[in-house]
């Protein structure tokens, strides 16, 4: 790999490669790491990248290691990139005192209130910066679907709103679907933000939809667990389901009975995902 990219790990996988690396990062003016699956039909030409964005507390290589889509993305022929939730060990005040704030917790958003600002930009690392480094070092075509979990989904879909040249798909796992009514999202915008309320809207999937669902009518699939213990205080799914059928926006909302907010469930259904943006990037290679 060049200078600027440092390879901490690689590892054969269903005939491809998962690899960690990490860089420092011109948007946050940090160190960021990412994961990389690459399939074995990239011995044969570019692939699309499908992104998937992870949790509260997670790192880039709980999705690799919990998520088993590596099988399904090499049945499809699809490169999977998950990137860190967040900057570490910066020595800002406060960026290790909870679980839902600071470290693991960036909410994919570029902070504008301090001491956040500076370095927690993950909205523009995502849309601008990584995308750039994974078309120079690995065999990416251009096109891009995203995915994610939780606080994740928040972030895919509101990404996918933001940017609907940039992103062809998007899914999401048990996303914080209206995270200006659900604590966690109340605290992360808070924080990152400042009390400017309004401000926030620009941030919740459920706003933003209203105000720009998907000029070509692209379909939004939503998996969510009947069992998630997160459901009622956080998630709010049932907001952007009614904001969708105001406005006609496509949105599958699948109900599964007995699953909870983990891993097991995400592993479960990862393969209906894989497919929903395999099929969506398959005329975009």
């Amino acid at each position: 790999m060049p200078e600027n990219l440092t390879t901490r790990e690689e590892h054969a996988c269903f005939g491809g490669t998962v690899g960690s690396y990490a860089h420092h990062s011109s948007a946050c003016d940090a160190e960021m790491r990412f994961a990389v699956y690459v399939p074995p039909q990239a011995a044969e030409g570019p692939l699309p990248a499908l992104y998937y964005l992870a949790g509260l507390t997670s790192t880039e290589e709980t999705f690799m290691t919990k998520g088993g889509a590596q099988r399904a993305a090499s049945e499809n022929g699809l490169m999977l990139i998950a990137p860190d939730t967040s900057p570490r060990a910066l020595g800002l005040p406060g960026e290790d005192e909870d679980w839902d704030f600071g470290s693991g917790a960036g909410f994919y958003l570029d902070a504008t209130a301090e001491p956040w600002s500076r370095h927690y930009k993950m909205y523009t690392y995502l849309t601008r910066e990584l995308p750039a480094i994974v078309a120079e070092h690995f065999p990416a075509s251009g096109a891009q679907g995203i995915f994610g979990h939780s606080m994740g989904g928040h972030g895919a879909l509101t990404l996918a709103l933001k940017n609907q040249d940039l992103y062809a798909s998007v899914s999401a796992f048990a996303p914080i679907a209206a995270p200006t009514r659900a604590p966690w999202g109340v605290k992360a915008f808070s924080g990152y933000l400042g009390p400017d309320t309004e401000t926030w809207r620009e941030h919740d999937a459920s706003e933003l939809v209203r105000e720009r669902p998907f000029a070509d009518g692209r379909p939004i699939l939503v998996d969510q667990g009947t069992a998630d213990q997160f459901l009622e205080e956080q998630l709010y799914p049932e907001v952007l389901e009614d904001v969708c059928q105001e406005i006609g926006q496509p949105l599958a909302l699948r109900w599964h009975e007995g699953y909870d907010h983990g891993y097991y469930f995400i592993s479960t259904f990862i393969e209906d995902h894989v497919r929903h943006h395999a099929e969506a990037l398959s005329g975009r290679m």
